[in-house]
């Protein structure tokens, strides 16, 4: 697809410093799709078929919590149906400027202060987005609309200052955007009006779009990981919106490279390389490509039974819980002290719920109810409330003790 070219950037990111494998076990380049063979796939196939189609069936959704007794379900739309403050959202000052920020792993306090007002974008976009299916109310359908609409007359997001050192400006732009375009699919087909403010949203979201996806990453690295997996979250969503084939067909594409990437065994080789996180990365990879694979289902393609290069994306799945229940499946990739202290944060299986509606799983299916209701600020807001089957489960695990002891038993420290 044709990239935008950014005037007076010229980046270089750096190699990832702490990215060792045991035994000289690595990702090199004949193990993954180059980002040169990535965009010689033919994906002319693939098409924008429905703009108004959201990562679900909103309607149906609405209908069927109108409906429901499932406790889990009833509290989510009790909570969300009271609402925010619209004035309050609309005062939030859009971000026109961007210094650098401090990667997380050496500087995780610098971190978090610098990204706050990232992630109240993303916690404000989402929650709004929820307030409207929970309470079928258009005003927060209409609110989502004006605070878009302040950030794009604003020209929120378009500078950034990046360090070559510390791409972490870039790599927080990624969420903010598929937080955006996620929350605005879900409201745009119900408002009425507001089509000047709607046209420069959508507009502001595809220029963002281009230009940020216009900087390639390193190779064997942002290229082509789960940070390419993020990017293609919001390409699709937002080439969804605007009905920009070319970039719906780069938000597919990362389908293909991470089917291509991965080995026989289910394993994504750039994410089970973090050392101690690789446990984390393959989970952290497959949240982003459910997510983003659910967009594309949504246009009407077959993606979840998609095999290439001879893998499947159950493969991946099969693997986590290989990893999860014993860390020695991860042979020569990393070390079998595997860190887990993700397991116990719910926006880490937001993709569980998603799946969940395609696939029987046992085991995706008995994780899940350990760690719901499950909200990701960014990468589709509340998804327990917007995905989970009444059926599947009445009460959430309130015994933090419990929740631990049964949710990862087993699992290495």
């Amino acid at each position: 697809m044709p990239l935008a070219v950014v005037k007076g950037f010229i980046v270089r990111l750096p190699m990832m410093l702490a990215c060792v494998l045991l035994a000289g076990v690595t990702a090199t380049a004949d193990d993954t799709l180059s980002r040169e063979e990535r965009m010689e796939l033919d994906l002319s196939e693939y098409r924008v078929t429905d703009t108004d189609a959201s990562y679900f069936d909103v309607e149906a959704r609405m209908e069927l919590l109108r409906e429901t007794q499932n406790p889990i379900l009833l509290q989510l739309k009790d909570e969300l149906s009271l609402g925010p403050s619209c004035q309050q959202k609309l005062n939030f000052t859009p971000i026109t400027t961007r210094g650098g920020i401090p990667g997380f792993y050496p500087n995780p306090e610098e971190w978090e202060l610098a990204t706050e007002p990232l992630f109240a974008f993303e916690d404000s976009v989402s929650v709004l987005a929820g307030a409207f299916v929970a309470s079928s109310d258009t005003f927060y359908a209409d609110c989502l609309v004006r605070f878009l609409h302040g950030w794009a007359e604003a020209k929120a997001l378009t500078t950034f200052v990046f360090d070559p050192q510390e791409p972490q400006a870039w790599f927080a732009s990624e969420s903010m955007l598929f937080a955006a375009a996620m929350a605005y699919s879900i409201v745009r087909p119900h408002v009425d009006g507001l089509e000047e403010e709607r046209a420069e949203v959508e507009q502001w979201l595809h220029g963002l779009a281009l230009q940020h996806s216009a900087f390639p990453g390193e190779p064997e690295e942002s290229c082509c990981n789960n940070h390419f997996y993020r990017r293609a979250l919001y390409a699709t969503m937002i080439g969804v919106l605007v009905e920009d084939d070319d970039l719906f067909r780069f938000g597919v594409s990362a389908v293909y490279s991470a089917l291509h990437d991965m080995t026989e065994n289910g394993a994504l080789p750039l994410e089970v390389g973090r050392g101690r996180r690789a446990t984390h990365y393959q989970n952290y990879a497959l949240n982003y490509l459910i997510t983003n694979m659910q967009i594309i289902h949504r246009q009407g393609y077959d993606i979840f039974d998609l095999e290439y290069e001879g893998n499947d994306i159950h493969e991946g799945i099969d693997f986590l819980f290989q990893i999860l229940d014993n860390p020695a499946a991860l042979g020569d990739y990393a070390p079998q002290e595997q860190f887990t202290g993700f397991l116990r944060d719910p926006q880490y299986f937001t993709w569980m719920d998603i799946y969940l509606t395609h696939f029987d799983h046992p085991q995706v299916a008995d994780f899940v109810t350990r760690v719901r209701p499950t909200y990701n600020r960014s990468a589709g807001g509340f998804i327990t409330l917007y995905f989970m089957d009444p059926e599947a489960q009445q009460h959430i695990y309130l015994d933090e003790e419990r929740r631990s002891t049964e949710a990862f038993r087993g699992l290495g420290n």
